[in-house]
């Protein structure tokens, strides 16, 4: 009789204790719980320094210890930063020996990468530009993996100096991966630069790269810029750069492939720029860019049925997707210099552009299968810096000046054009509805940013009718089983009664243990 009704207290008791849970779970919020093994691991986590790190703070030492570090370990040294920490440094770290790396702890991607601060002082129009330097006479093999380099230009214009990130130089075998590179105050995000034209062998993959400098007259930025031979390029994502996507400075060799470049509130001049002569005198011999996607303006404005086309709340577009030869971005500045011997194929173009591909001063190219994919439009007009005696063509997929391209294989669709000058010049529409509906990656990543900034603010606690359902759950469970323990030892009593036993009397049972 009694072992049933003490069934039955427990079977309260576990009720009861499920009570919090089944609040919880029947409102909006729900707190999710990490399968933690260790009492209070989180907050020992979050108070106490780490061991496997170099720490950010004290700020004021962060720049020389680091470098002391790089300095003093000799090759193969990993530097490791610690993640989710922002390390405000007021000079470069300097690699200073073959194969080091630097990298945050884990390998961690997102915003849980360290984050390396440009934070140098400016005056003048000088200052601090770049956060990593890695061009030491002996940096064959070294590594920039997982972090964050934040160039903090904000709302100023670009200073004179480097790009946040300068590798290259006379070394071989470096690699950059997993690296978020952004806000730059010099001319780039990236740079590979090639040396005395003995660079080599660089990988750079991976990255998500921007937004790079504004669309103000003279206030660009690259994206990724590429002056080292036999480099790989790959599966990069390049976010609102405002100069160049990717610009190849000849680099004989480079593949450039798989990567995607698109703007969101700022217009591009071009996507990837094939059209510097300086420093390889326009050799893009074995130079391949292919399989990637450039994506132009779209519509921010609401999509209405039977509608193709909206506004740009920025009128942002790519000016030119891919641009071939010096003549389309620098008019006759290079005079009879080409771009010569590079390869173009099976690249797609979405959006709103000036022109998807622009060739002019090429020789020996090819260019085969570059599509346009999804909604498109190709819209812009002339604008104050296009020459008076320069015939700007209408916007248009794909146009070529015959008249100067030589020697090449172009796929079929390219318009015929008697001036292909400075092609940059154009503007897009002040408004109007020239936009085709689509999206670009930000659009999407804004989605799943805002799930899961939704997912955070709810996993970071629960709601007042969540915690007042528990804390009512709680006080139950606990009179539930004060009630259990209450009966339960009532029962222990009575029956050791009946077995004649004094319960209070301990020592009768400790003399037991004596004799």
């Amino acid at each position: 009789m009694f072992s049933h009704r003490l069934g039955l207290l427990c079977l309260a008791t576990t009720v009861l204790l499920a009570t919090p849970a089944r609040l919880a779970s029947g409102l909006h919020h729900r707190r999710h719980v990490t399968h933690e093994t260790s009492l209070f691991s989180r907050l020992t986590a979050d108070i106490l320094p780490r061991d496997d790190c170099e720490p950010a703070d004290p700020q004021d030492t962060v720049t020389d210890r680091l470098n002391t570090l790089l300095n003093s370990s000799g090759a193969g040294y990993t530097l490791p930063l610690c993640p989710g920490e922002s390390y405000y440094i007021t000079a470069p770290l300097q690699f200073a020996a073959h194969d080091q790396e630097i990298s945050t702890v884990g390998y961690p991607e997102g915003d849980d990468r360290a984050t390396l601060v440009v934070s140098g002082v400016i005056t003048n129009g000088t200052g601090q530009t770049t956060a990593v330097m890695g061009q030491c006479v002996d940096c064959d093999g070294i590594k920039l993996r997982h972090i964050q380099i934040n160039g903090t230009r904000g709302n100023n214009g670009p200073i004179s100096g480097d790009a946040n990130i300068e590798m290259g130089g006379d070394n071989s075998g470096q690699l950059i991966e997993f690296v978020h590179s952004f806000d730059p105050r010099g001319w780039s995000c990236l740079h590979i630069a090639e040396g005395t034209f003995k660079c080599n062998n660089q990988t750079i993959q991976n990255n998500d790269i921007g937004p790079c400098g504004t669309d103000a007259f003279q206030q660009w930025a690259d994206g990724i810029s590429i002056s080292c031979m036999n480099t790989v390029v790959r599966n990069n994502s390049v976010n609102n750069p405002t100069d160049g996507g990717i610009v190849v400075f000849g680099a004989p060799g480079t593949l450039v492939e798989n990567n995607t470049i698109w703007v969101v509130n700022n217009t591009l001049l071009g996507g990837i720029n094939m059209v510097d002569y300086d420093p390889w005198s326009g050799n893009y011999t074995n130079t391949i860019v292919r399989n990637n996607v450039i994506m132009g303006g779209f519509a921010t404005s609401d999509e209405e049925p039977g509608e193709k086309d909206g506004t740009n709340a920025e009128d942002v577009i790519v000016k030119i997707g891919i641009a071939i030869g010096p003549r389309t971005w620098f008019g006759d500045q290079y005079y009879n210099n080409v771009s010569s011997s590079g390869t173009v194929l099976n690249n797609n173009f979405t959006g709103a552009f000036g022109y998807a591909m622009a060739i002019s001063s090429a020789r020996n190219f090819t260019v085969q299968g570059n599509i346009l994919v999804g909604n498109t439009s190709f819209i812009g007009r002339r604008g104050p810096n296009c020459t008076s005696d320069d015939t700007t063509p209408n916007a248009t997929a794909f146009v070529i000046d015959p008249a100067l391209v030589t020697d090449s294989n172009e796929q079929s669709g390219f318009i015929t054009v008697s001036d292909g000058d400075s092609l940059t010049c154009i503007l897009p529409p002040d408004g109007g509805d020239y936009w085709p509906f689509g999206g670009n990656p930000s659009n999407s990543s804004s989605a799943s940013s805002g799930q899961s900034t939704s997912s955070s603010s709810t996993s970071s606690g629960l709601s007042g009718g969540a915690k007042a359902g528990i804390a009512i759950g709680v006080i139950l469970g606990v009179a539930a089983i004060a009630a259990a323990t209450y009966f339960v030892r009532r029962w222990a009593l009575e029956r050791a009664r009946a077995q004649g036993a004094d319960p209070w009397r301990r020592s009768g049972y400790l003399g037991k243990g004596m004799q």
